[in-house]
């Protein structure tokens, strides 16, 4: 993975400067999921999460919605729990909302969406996990 989709001066401004509300894409009651341990882990630091999936669960005590777009407040980081193939659109969806920064979890990977993430003025970091980057973000 090149260091430039999660370099560390980047990942440290997502974390800590980009605002704490975050909707999980991909985010279910299933506890069976990546997303489920991830959002519990962003809440035990400070972070808001909203679940974005279209069963729109209420998790870890948070109302769940259909899609970022109706989300009903500003989101600040947009972290992406879907499969690469459909990881693009979302990335698209965040820049339309306002988002600050697009998080592409461990596996996910567009290049194409990198680049139009990034060219749009969002941060942006792929094919990493928060909930192993926080601890040493510090």
């Amino acid at each position: 993975m090149p260091e430039q989709y999660g370099d560390s001066e980047t990942v440290r401004r997502v974390l800590r400067e980009s605002g704490d509300t975050w909707a999980v894409v991909g985010l279910s009651a299933n506890r069976e999921r990546a997303a489920y341990g991830v959002a519990r882990v962003l809440q035990r630091y400070g972070k808001r999460v909203v679940p974005v999936h279209p069963k729109a669960e209420t998790v870890h005590g948070e109302q769940g919605y259909p899609s970022l777009e109706a989300v009903p407040f500003p989101v600040d980081v947009v972290d992406v729990f879907v499969n690469s193939a459909l990881a693009g659109e979302v990335a698209d969806q965040a820049v339309a909302i306002g988002a600050k920064a697009v998080w592409f979890q461990l596996g996910v990977v567009d290049e194409a969406a990198w680049e139009r993430t990034r060219a749009a003025g969002l941060d942006m970091v792929m094919d990493r996990c928060p909930a192993i980057e926080l601890p040493a973000s510090g």
